[in-house]
């Protein structure tokens, strides 16, 4: 199950061009099969939908929850993917301090034509943890 939060009102047939997905279940605690109080990733994800009310992309970039995107081991994990350019698939993300890293991250991505993000042009948060950086789809 999927959500997308999107601060800005858009028609229900436009597509994002970008989004960035946060696992919201990411850093969980369980016990007895079942998750205890909010998750890291919840956190995460309440900080960058706070942070992107101010953000200038918040019209073009919607932050799209996900139920999981199976680096449990990872976490907190978030990705940026668009149209025709790369897909990148970050974790270790500390849920505090790191949201506004994401964002600035973003923001590198968009201005990028085909999405490459040069580690030395990184925000420092996003330097590690980097777990995929996916060839986009050929149009």
């Amino acid at each position: 199950m999927t959500t997308t939060v999107n601060i800005s009102p858009t028609s229900s047939m436009e597509v994002a061009e970008h989004t960035l997905f946060v696992c919201k279940t990411c850093a969980s605690v369980w016990q007895n099969g079942k998750r205890l109080g909010e998750s890291g990733g919840e956190k995460l994800l309440h900080q960058l939908q706070q942070l992107a009310q101010d953000w200038e992309l918040r019209d073009r970039f919607p932050i799209q929850e996900v139920e999981c995107m199976s680096a449990c081991n990872r976490s907190c994990v978030v990705a940026f993917a668009a149209k025709g350019k790369l897909t990148y698939l970050f974790g270790d993300l500390a849920v505090d301090g790191s949201a506004s890293a994401v964002l600035e991250c973003a923001s590198q991505y968009y201005a990028k034509a085909d999405g490459l993000l040069p580690w030395s042009e990184r925000p420092e948060a996003m330097k590690k943890g980097i777990l995929a950086k996916i060839p986009p789809l050929s149009q």
